[in-house]
């Protein structure tokens, strides 16, 4: 008990702002140098000359391919891989740019992502596809499915970008706001205040993304990184999918967090999350939505058991 009201208390003045409980952090030479939870194998998709690695874990006649979010990485998945890997094979991975896979530069655009995504369903000789996508993983799902009809069985979006409209204004807003100076000189105390939003509460068990992110300012491929991260908030806006949200024909399963801080815009658009999510289930045909209470962005992580148990259902309703 005592043990745990000294963490409680350490993360609470981390919430403060206070930068102490980081001022030890571990640096890193590399990416590589990040620890996953899981063993990490790494395939080389010549189509797009890229390297990606991922986790794989689990068999069956589905795979579920877990994309992560903007400026994330497969880690973001750590509390649903296991347990979601006992109904269908799942593969978690990092993006071009992003955790252990390569970091050449690229355009960061959603079909981009998509080409990926599908050559690696290709390379890898997967069939009865389900995307799991995380807010900008959601909207490179969305694409996937769009671009390659015949590759997508289902989908899982949780907090997917791609439910909100923006003006022609407020996308130029976003290119202006993420700057590769921006990203790169992110502080300590912004770094944890940004990670914190991602959540209702965050949890204790949460930190490591923190500590993660300030460790990998000194990697050699931070640059390349921070690179990936502004084009792929370019490729978001430059490629919406909203309008075409009525096209998708395959099995969809939508999660909210109830008090999720970052859809909609609270800056551009502050309003429920509700609405945003309920476009997107009246715009996607076959689709179910569920929102969960006290949870934020990163509800696959916040609430495991909610995420687990709505995905492992949804995965055995496709045929």
């Amino acid at each position: 008990m005592k043990k745990h009201i000294l963490s409680l208390i350490a993360f609470l003045s981390l919430i403060a702002g206070c930068s102490t409980p980081y001022s030890a952090y571990k640096r890193i030479g590399s990416f590589e140098e990040i620890e996953y939870k899981y063993p990490v194998k790494k395939v080389y998709l010549p189509k797009n000359d890229v390297t990606i690695a991922y986790n794989d874990m689990g068999s069956g006649s589905k795979t579920v391919i877990m994309i992560h979010g903007l400026g994330s990485y497969l880690r973001a998945w750590e509390k649903n891989i296991e347990e979601v890997s006992k109904s269908a094979r799942v593969i978690a991975i990092d993006l071009p740019g992003y955790g252990k896979s390569s970091k050449d530069p690229h355009s960061g655009m959603m079909s981009y992502y998509a080409g990926v995504v599908n050559e690696l369903v290709s390379e890898l000789k997967l069939e009865n596809v389900i995307l799991a996508g995380h807010s900008m993983g959601g909207q490179i799902s969305i694409t996937a499915s769009l671009l390659y009809p015949e590759m997508v069985k289902g989908m899982i979006l949780v907090a997917p970008a791609g439910f909100e409209k923006f003006t022609k204004g407020q996308k130029q807003w976003f290119r202006d706001v993420m700057t590769l100076d921006g990203v790169r000189l992110t502080t300590t105390e912004a770094i944890t205040t940004n990670l914190s939003s991602n959540f209702y509460r965050m949890p204790l068990d949460a930190d490591f993304m923190i500590t993660d992110r300030i460790a990998m300012r000194h990697a050699e491929d931070f640059i390349p990184y921070c690179y990936a991260v502004v084009q792929s908030v370019n490729g978001m806006v430059n490629e919406p999918v909203l309008k075409y949200l009525k096209d998708i024909k395959v099995p969809t399963l939508i999660l909210f967090g109830k008090n999720d801080n970052l859809i909609p815009n609270r800056f551009l658009n502050p309003g429920p999350t509700a609405d945003i999510a309920k476009v997107g289930n009246t715009l996607i045909a076959n689709s179910k939505l569920v929102m969960v209470p006290k949870c934020g962005h990163f509800l696959m992580f916040e609430k495991p058991a909610e995420f687990n148990s709505e995905a492992i259902q949804f995965i055995k309703s496709i045929q």
